[in-house]
């Protein structure tokens, strides 16, 4: 069996049954228009895929040009693979006919059906160069995640009980992934030709370590996947070094950089990973970083009012959170942390047994 990390494990199984064959949005409609018409008529054509995950349907794109293209592909169920190939006919073609596989990031949801599609079709995978180890070495990689999940969840004061079973979480989901080859290694900068139109490769760490958004200028254009959706905030989900002799990466400073980068970018189409276009994605990503202010300045507050670990941060914000949600409220909880660290708002100890606590620092305000 494929193994999943254990950041992948931490969100909420969803019943397949409500998914109706043939029904490609996914999503309770709200409006006769199609908020992707602007897209399709461009030659981009959303396909909702289902998945288990409470995140809902993942927007993979079929990109009618030469070469004919996938952008993602779902993860790796039956269910998931039918609703692709019925999606795709729908649009004139079989999944045998796909030149190109675009894969956006390393999590299953867009992931695991990527080496299926290419070994039916023949077609090239690209992805950046970041991505290539997490998608070639899926099961090494997804382990070594685990493992760094597991001293992470109990060094924040995370109880063994919810780590044991979080951990067990993670290697039933492991089979919604798969590992693929990559034939064709992206690099930050790079463009992407094809018959009539061009993207601009953009590596936008954060949300993962390898999210990559694809820009049309021409079009004003971004396929964004991940990195910014519409109807919730992109989690920046802590993940292990790839040197294991230095600090964790700062997920959401790294995330807030790359929006940064994101918003200068004209573009009036933003496609997502999941629900519905952006169309003004300067605006949304103001409010994002409004978010993540305030709520780092909500954190301060609590570890103003007596040192805590960031479990029970998280605790005094949600309540009791569901055992698979426990590593996503871990990250959210270091990722604003990071920031009052980084601004010495708050300092870093050990409390004992190994558990660390967080505390306000030299910068009062």
């Amino acid at each position: 069996m494929e193994r999943v990390s254990t950041a992948q494990a931490s969100i909420r199984i969803r019943d397949f049954s409500r998914y109706r064959p043939g029904v490609t949005t996914g999503e309770p409609a709200t409006s006769d228009v199609d908020p992707f018409v602007t897209a399709a008529e461009a030659g981009v054509h959303r396909i909702a895929i289902p998945t288990p995950f409470a995140v809902g349907r993942v927007n993979v794109y079929l990109i009618e040009d030469d070469p004919l293209t996938l952008v993602d592909a779902g993860p790796n169920s039956g269910t998931s693979l039918d609703e692709l190939e019925r999606g795709v006919a729908r649009l004139g073609h079989a999944l045998e006919d796909i030149e190109l596989v675009i894969l956006t990031h390393q999590h299953i949801d867009h992931l695991g059906l990527v080496s299926l599609v290419a070994a039916r079709s023949g077609a090239e995978v690209a992805a950046i160069d970041a991505a290539v180890p997490f998608v070639e070495n899926f099961s090494e990689e997804a382990q070594a995640d685990d493992d760094f999940a597991r001293t992470t969840m109990l060094r924040h004061g995370i109880p063994q009980d919810v780590v044991d079973a979080l951990s067990s979480v993670s290697r039933a989901f492991r089979a919604w992934g798969a590992r693929a080859d990559v034939t064709r290694v992206l690099r930050d900068g790079d463009e992407l030709l094809f018959g009539n139109r061009a993207f601009r490769v953009h590596h936008r760490p954060g949300h993962s370590p390898t999210d990559t958004v694809f820009h049309d200028p021409e079009r004003r254009m971004l396929l964004a996947a991940d990195h910014l959706l519409g109807h919730i905030s992109s989690n920046p989900i802590i993940t292990r070094p790839r040197d294991p002799q230095t600090e964790r990466p700062q997920a959401l400073v790294t995330y807030l950089k790359s929006l940064g980068a994101t918003r200068a970018m004209d573009v009036d189409l933003v496609l997502p990973g999941h629900g519905d276009p952006i169309t003004d994605h300067r605006g949304l990503i103001d409010a994002r970083l409004d978010l993540h202010a305030r709520r780092a300045d909500r954190i301060h507050g609590l570890i103003r009012e007596r040192p805590r670990t960031a479990y029970e941060v998280a605790q005094a914000l949600w309540g009791n959170v569901a055992v698979t949600q426990a590593y996503l409220t871990l990250s959210e909880v270091l990722g604003h942390v990071d920031l009052l660290l980084n601004d010495g708002r708050a300092r870093e100890r050990e409390a004992g047994d190994g558990v660390s606590v967080f505390e306000p620092g030299p910068v009062a305000a």
